[in-house]
Formats: C-alpha cells, structure tokens, sequence
C-alpha cells in the first residue's frame, strides 16, 4: 500500500462512519486529519433529493461566500467600450473581446471563471463547446452574463462559488482551505447550504437535504448532521 494511502487509512480510522456529526465538530474533524503537505481545499458534497434528468428539477446557481474561498482567483471578460473599463477598474485579469476568443481557440486558459456583456454572448458562442465541458461558459442563472460587469468582477474575486447537481443528484462544492479557522469554514459551509434550499426546484419532492459531507482534497469525508447544520441557516 502506498504512503499516501496508510495516512487516508490512518485519517479515516479517526472517524466513526456510522454517525453524523454537528457542524462544528466536523469541521475541526477535518482539520486534525488533513494530512497533505499543501494547504487541502475544504469541500462539501451534498446529496439533494432531486432528479436532475427532469429540467424542473435542476439545482443551478451562485453564492458569495462570506470568507472567500483563501485562494487567487483570475477573472476574464468578454466587453468592450465602457464595460471594458468598468471590468478592468473592478480587477479583472483579462478584458477583451475577439482578441481573447482566438487566444482561447489556440488552447489558452489562464483564467478561473469568465463573464461576458449580454451583447457580447454572440461572440462568446463561438466557444461555447471549449468552454462549456469546463465549466468556464458564462452563464445569467449564475450572474456571469451581465452588464453590471464591476459588480461581478468583485463578486468572483471574494470567493463567489458556483454550483450545479450532477446527474446523481450531488453537489460539490470548495468552501475554503484547511488552513481557515473554524469560524470561516463554518460561515461559508452555511451560506453554501442556504443557496442550496433557496435554489430548491418547486417539482422536488419529499427530502430535499438528504445527506451532507465536508472533507479535505486528500482526507476522509465527515458526515454532517443536517439537522443541526439546517438549525443555524
């Protein structure tokens, strides 16, 4: 057995499986058994009771996360004119138009997440089957389409998070870094849960929140006691 695989076991040996566990003692959980030599990403999986094969089931949108997400993230925009300047006074790393969509045919991506001007979609359509599968389309039902361009350049650089249900009702999602006191992940694992309920589909029936986990990048994941994690939303 590898190295990496004796530390998950010795990790894992830590947590009881068969119980879940209050917010705030799984996320000190989490931070005992990280055992990377880099800062692990703290994620959390949450299993909704969805069908997402059926449209007016789908779970789609954004958050803020009130203690960002504790890394660097690089913010291109499709604009030009006006909206250009108001992207690049808001911080963005890359804004143009034509320019930055050749640059993308030839295989450059270094950017996080991409907004683009509502009138600009008809040249960003080109890409959409590049950027698409990476998740990098923009996209309005998660902000990423619009003219308030300032507002969504900040947004993305505070740790905005977006979250769509894969096709066996789970969603993943980065919460911050392990390095984080408690306190931050806590705040931002509740806001990433209250985006969830509010994006409930009016078609989902019975339990929504089934089931809810919280690990590090290489540690065991942490069953959530969602009684107790919805109490305090």
């Amino acid at each position: 057995m590898s190295k990496t695989g004796k530390k998950l076991n010795e990790a894992a040996s830590k947590i009881d499986r068969t119980k879940v566990y209050p917010l705030a003692t799984a996320l000190d959980v989490v931070k005992q058994t990280a055992f990377a030599k880099f800062d692990e990403t703290v994620d959390v999986a949450v299993r909704l009771g969805v069908d997402p094969r059926h449209a007016d089931q789908m779970v789609r949108g954004a958050v803020v996360l009130p203690n960002g997400l504790g890394k660097t993230v690089r913010v291109l925009v499709f604009a030009k004119g006006e909206k250009e300047k108001e992207a690049l006074d808001a911080g963005a790393d890359f804004v143009g138009a034509e320019d930055l969509v050749a640059k993308i045919q030839e295989g450059w991506f270094e950017f996080d997440t991409a907004i683009a001007t509502p009138d600009m979609m008809g040249v960003v359509g080109k890409i959409g089957k590049i950027l698409g599968p990476r998740g990098l389309m923009p996209n309005p039902k998660v902000g990423t389409v619009t003219f308030e361009v300032g507002r969504a350049v900040k947004e993305s650089k505070a740790g905005k998070v977006e979250f769509r249900v894969e096709k066996a009702g789970i969603v993943h999602a980065p919460v911050g870094k392990v390095s984080f006191d408690a306190e931050k992940l806590k705040g931002n694992v509740l806001a990433l849960v209250e985006a969830l309920v509010k994006a409930k589909p009016s078609a989902a029936k019975g339990i929504y929140l089934k089931k809810i986990s919280v690990s590090s990048t290489m540690g065991p994941g942490v069953n959530l006691d969602i009684s107790d994690v919805t109490s305090q939303l």
